[in-house]
């Protein structure tokens, strides 16, 4: 069973009000629950917020809000891992079905596609051993040719250094910077891992243009400007 969640408290100090800001004509939301709405894998989807304003925009576009979120996970230092877990057990707990992956959808990610959603779903359950798969994009930096640390000499080195200096970018190891489009989470990794990181990890590429993250007003500027063109 493949549990999908929108995750959106109502603080937001980069962009107040980010979660439901007008984008082309739609809350911000909007968006992802369209998305989500159009995946061929995900059965049900929820959304877990604290704020009653985002709940009823949701609610606006055919999203269910089966419950709220508890204050203690909705400051701006809380972790997402506990997040799932509430959701997940309050899930369970009101419908009776058991969730066997939790896929949480950024609402900050707007240009994602149920294609890229269905995509990373798809690579999890095709290896029963990956215990999370997140979707990420070809960063324009790489950290084995053209990334830096400072180091506490004051001097600063390669991030992540070879057996030889890399020369090309060509010849570098593929990295990627990741994007909160899809988090694909086994279940049971919830309770076996303190955090995704520490979780055998996959990463599922979507394309750049696809990957924006709104953090900022600028970053809305952006997605509207490739929203105008395609």
């Amino acid at each position: 069973m493949i549990l999908a969640t929108i995750c959106c408290r109502g603080g937001s100090k980069g962009v107040p009000g980010k979660n439901i800001k007008n984008l082309k004509g739609k809350p911000l939301i909007a968006y992802t629950i369209e998305s989500a709405k159009g995946s061929a894998l995900i059965k049900d989807l929820i959304i877990s917020t604290d704020d009653y304003t985002i709940a009823e925009v949701a609610k606006q576009f055919g999203a269910s809000v089966p419950f709220m979120r508890p204050v203690d996970l909705a400051s701006d230092t809380a972790s997402k891992w506990p997040v799932f877990i509430h959701a997940v057990e309050e899930y369970e707990k009101l419908t009776g079905n058991a969730v066997d992956y939790l896929v949480d959808l950024d609402v900050t990610v707007p240009l994602k596609t149920s294609a890229d959603i269905d995509g990373a779903i798809q690579m999890a359950l095709n290896d029963p051993g990956t215990d999370v798969v997140i979707t990420g994009y070809e960063p324009e930096r790489n950290p084995y040719f053209n990334m830096m640390e400072v180091k506490e000499n004051g001097f600063a080195e390669i991030v992540k250094k070879g057996e030889r200096p890399i020369v090309r970018r060509q010849d570098a190891p593929a990295v990627y910077s990741l994007t909160p489009a899809a988090y694909v989470v086994k279940k049971s990794a919830l309770y076996e891992f303190e955090h995704w990181s520490k979780a055998k990890c996959k990463i599922f590429p979507i394309p750049r243009e696809r990957a924006v993250d709104i953090d900022t007003d600028i970053d809305f500027k952006i997605v509207e400007f490739l929203m105008d063109n395609k």
